[in-house]
């Protein structure tokens, strides 16, 4: 009998005396690890065999979760072989190369209780178990971080049984233990990324990837913890998808290459959909982490990709970067772009987002006028600032982010705003008072309740900012953070749906009013079910997150509403203000703790409810808020006393 060395990444059926007869491929191939499958056949002698080689190695956490690899394994009845049904019998000798050396196999046992046994074996040697705790040490609706080999986890107890996932939160690393637990889920106390804590799941974002969840044994009192240990590094888990199956003729086209597109184009490949996927965006960079930009505008690009390249490559996701939609045929389902080319697609999601409102007055074409859209944009600002007189217009939230990193790196600071404080009329006059001291601190000087008149430059380049008070500001470079407008224009002559602003008009299952288009994400005009589902318009990362992957789900006929409760972060010197909610409108605002000492919890009240909270160095508050808000609970005036 011969034998055969295959590589360890590969999937080998022996077949004796048969004719070609091969396991058959999956319909959907899952695991993000896997790339591509392909089927090369291979005559020895008188047998023949059949490889399945994964170009791309699957780990080993996911070949163990599959099931163990066969390698040369002979069916009892090679023409009874089918899916899902395979009888085998491996009672032969097979030779495995691993890390360049044959290693020879055991007779493998036959189906029965032996092989089970072996099989349980095999996985305890290739495990990490400790023990965590006594059974009693946590109750029903309780958390701890435990230790198993190094690797940090979270053991949670919920309805008498013990569960463990991943310690940390996988968008920005926080510890979960100092979130919220309610039921199953667990929320980030940082940014209010929601998972479960039986399967690890991500269920509520801002970040995309899930928990590795851990096997947990309850024995004679004592709990304990196994983990893999190829996993023992592992902080996150991609959710499993599919990639692109060549003869399935659907496009699925999204317009804009941000947080909604990105979630759309994984939630299709997660569930199976193996159409076509196009991510158009302009931007340079495929999809990235925006909100990083307004709070170190040195960053280098790789460092805050969402993706990597080879990702998109491996599900069959196409990124057109630099390209611009210009018009849409929703009677020819296309588009056209700026190029003049033409994409035909069967679904289509509008995910364009805003772009920053440029200044009107006088001289905002100067060299050194700047706004903050792009990581070029960053990159140019932090660059031109450093060791130069910077003037920020407008005290928003991406205004002050910038002043706060200019702070460390200009010669001088000016901020140029039209309220007596910053944020207050989003976040009221209190806090906006205390955030201007902050900066104050650090030298920055603020102009409030003034206006730009005119910007003043000398061959072209910027020089002064004249304010309609008559104060003139010393200026080299000009930064404007005076708000957004939806990126809507190519939509003219479509029909499609807009509101005064011109965001487009969505439902809870973020349709528009054309069949086969969808919208979500900064652009959108949406009903919010915390508020009654008044339409609201919500620029926060998190619900752009969270409306691509309802979009997707609908697409795939899968009913689901946007429920999604907003969520948003601000950092100022290293000073995390977290907020939840929808407070447009509140007329009183409740304080726990003080806001003088920087250290408080804020409840906006509307028609004696709590419709908002806002939080600095009071974790897990405002997460415990947004649970409670997601849960449909309403929070009265009294209960926020």
């Amino acid at each position: 009998m011969s034998t055969t060395v295959v590589s360890r990444y590969e999937v080998l059926s022996r077949m004796i005396q048969a004719r070609g007869i091969a396991f058959p491929a999956p319909s959907c191939r899952q695991g993000n690890q896997t790339k591509h499958v392909s089927k090369k056949t291979k005559p020895i002698k008188d047998q023949l065999f059949v490889v399945w080689c994964i170009e791309s190695p699957p780990s080993d956490d996911l070949l163990q979760r599959r099931g163990r690899l066969w390698e040369g394994l002979v069916p009892r009845d090679s023409n009874r072989l089918s899916r899902g049904a395979i009888s085998l019998d491996a009672s032969f000798l097979c030779s495995v190369d691993v890390g360049g050396r044959k290693a020879g196999m055991n007779r493998c046992k036959g189906p029965g209780q032996g092989a089970e046994e072996q099989q349980q074996q095999q996985q305890e040697e290739e495990e990490v178990t400790g023990m965590v705790c006594q059974e009693v040490d946590l109750r029903d609706g309780q958390m701890k971080e435990v230790t198993v080999g190094d690797q940090k986890v979270l053991l949670v107890r919920t309805l008498g049984q013990y569960s463990a996932v991943g310690s940390q939160c996988s968008h920005y690393n926080a510890p979960l233990v100092k979130g919220v637990l309610v039921g199953d889920r667990v929320r980030c106390p940082f940014h209010g990324a929601c998972f479960n804590v039986r399967t690890g799941d991500i269920e509520e974002y801002p970040g995309l990837d899930c928990l590795p969840s851990y096997k947990v044994k309850v024995e004679d009192g004592k709990v304990y913890v196994s983990i893999h240990k190829n996993s023992l590094k592992l902080t996150k888990r991609v959710k499993e998808m599919c990639t692109r199956e060549p003869d399935i003729q659907h496009t699925t086209l999204l317009i804009g290459g941000g947080p909604a597109s990105l979630v759309c184009a994984e939630t299709l490949r997660q569930n199976c959909y193996q159409g076509r996927i196009v991510i158009v965006t302009k931007d340079t960079l495929p999809p990235f982490d925006k909100p990083k930009l307004s709070k170190a505008l040195d960053l280098d690009s790789s460092s805050i990709l969402l993706r990597p390249s080879d990702f998109y490559q491996q599900h069959g996701v196409e990124v057109w970067t630099r390209k611009e939609v210009v018009s849409v045929d929703p009677a020819e389902k296309s588009v056209k772009l700026s190029d003049g080319s033409l994409q035909r697609y069967d679904q289509l999601l509008i995910s364009t987002g805003c772009r920053a409102r440029p200044l009107d007055c006088p001289g905002w074409d100067l060299h050194g006028v700047k706004l903050l859209q792009t990581h070029e944009d960053a990159n140019e600002i932090h660059h031109s600032a450093l060791g130069q007189k910077a003037v920020v217009i407008g005290a928003s939230f991406i205004g002050m982010e910038v002043a706060s990193y200019l702070s460390n790196t200009a010669a001088s600071v000016a901020v140029v705003g039209p309220s007596r404080y910053p944020y207050e009329r989003s976040l009221g006059p209190q806090i906006g008072r205390m955030i201007m001291q902050m900066l104050e601190e650090k030298n920055v000087k603020f102009y409030m309740t003034d206006f730009v008149d005119e910007i003043k430059g000398e061959n072209g380049k910027v020089k002064g900012v004249l304010l309609k008070s008559g104060i003139v500001l010393e200026a080299d470079v000009v930064i404007a953070g005076i708000g957004v407008i939806p990126n809507s224009d190519f939509l003219t002559g479509s029909q499609l749906e807009v509101d005064s602003r011109k965001a487009v008009i969505v439902d809870k299952f973020m349709r528009t009013n054309i069949p086969d288009i969808f919208s979500a994400g900064d652009v959108t005009s949406f009903p919010l079910t915390i508020r009654g589902d008044q339409r609201v318009n919500v620029g926060h990362w998190q619900m752009s997150q969270a409306q691509g992957r309802v979009a997707a789900l609908n697409m795939l006929k899968k009913p689901t509403k946007c429920e999604s409760v907003p969520f948003f972060w601000t950092v100022l010197l290293g000073k995390s203000i977290r907020y939840t909610g929808y407070g447009e409108g509140y007329t009183e605002i409740l304080f726990k703790g003080k806001v003088e000492e920087r250290k408080f919890l804020a409840f906006y009240i509307k028609d004696e409810v709590v419709v908002a909270a806002a939080s600095l160095m009071f974790d897990p508050a405002v997460a415990r808020v947004a649970e409670l808000m997601a849960t449909g609970q309403v929070i009265s005036k009294a209960q926020a006393q």
